[in-house]
């Protein structure tokens, strides 16, 4: 039997990852393009939002960000946290196992550096980076739900051999499109196609390239060392190999 709920209009894209890989620049530049629709924010954050009842989620607040009566657009949004938020990416394939995902990723030494300063500036971090990605993990252990922290996964947002065999075990790969942050930022027009050929729309319209890593300018504590390189490359070693033999992509 069908029901009424499986036949509301659905959000038809998300952008769910990676954080500080240059999801903004893509939600800007997305939101140029005449046939496709975005939610009234960039970061909707629905799927990671643990008060909602999962066993009966309540869609109507997250409809609510869309226009989703127009179906002559393809309906997205980007929340980059779904990629890592445990159970994000099994939420969205309960809402809408057709749903299709872009995932941009960058560096993960970078990304983890990026985040970092990002948490500094906005002063929700105080310790210095070495400490951070070294010690400062077992605070992730110390939060709800367990393993998992909003401000300080600087090193855990960068498995993305992981999240993405976890997306993959919820969604074929022919719905999943993953990018790198850097083709993005040398060739958007180039990354635009691919992502409007994803969604089986017209072509993108030319766009004025963005830049897509701007950090705050201030005086930092700490400095991105050879040596929290080498630790950072050494930790990501095995799950690098699990990316690069699901998707090709290798960044070292």
């Amino acid at each position: 039997m069908i029901q009424e709920q499986d036949l509301e209009p659905k959000v038809d894209f998300i952008i769910v990852g990676a954080q500080k890989a240059g999801t903004t620049a893509l939600f800007d530049y997305l939101g140029e393009h005449p046939q496709i629709g975005l939610s009234d924010v960039k970061e909707v954050h629905f799927f990671d939002d643990e008060t909602q009842d999962w066993a009966a989620p309540d869609y109507g607040d997250y409809h609510a960000r869309f226009d989703l009566a127009d179906r002559s657009r393809r309906w997205g949004e980007a929340t980059p946290i779904y990629l890592y938020w445990k159970n994000s990416i099994a939420r969205i394939a309960a809402y809408n196992p057709a749903a299709r995902l872009i995932i941009l990723l960058r560096d993960p030494v970078e990304r983890a550096w990026s985040h970092w300063k990002m948490e500094f500036a906005r002063g929700a971090e105080t310790a210095p980076f070495d400490w951070c990605i070294r010690r400062g993990r077992a605070r992730l252990f110390e939060s709800e739900p367990w393993g998992f922290h909003r401000e300080f996964s600087y090193v855990e947002r960068g498995f993305y051999g992981e999240q993405i065999a976890q997306a993959l075990a919820h969604f074929p790969a022919r719905q999943l499109l993953i990018l790198r942050s850097e083709d993005l930022d040398a060739a958007p027009a180039a990354t635009l196609q691919r992502i409007s050929g994803f969604l089986d729309i017209d072509p993108a319209p030319p766009v004025q390239r963005r830049r897509v890593h701007e950090g705050q300018p201030m005086s930092y504590p700490s400095s991105l060392t050879t040596e929290d390189v080498a630790y950072l490359r050494g930790l990501y070693g095995e799950d690098m190999a699990q990316l690069a033999e699901l998707t090709g992509i290798r960044f070292w």
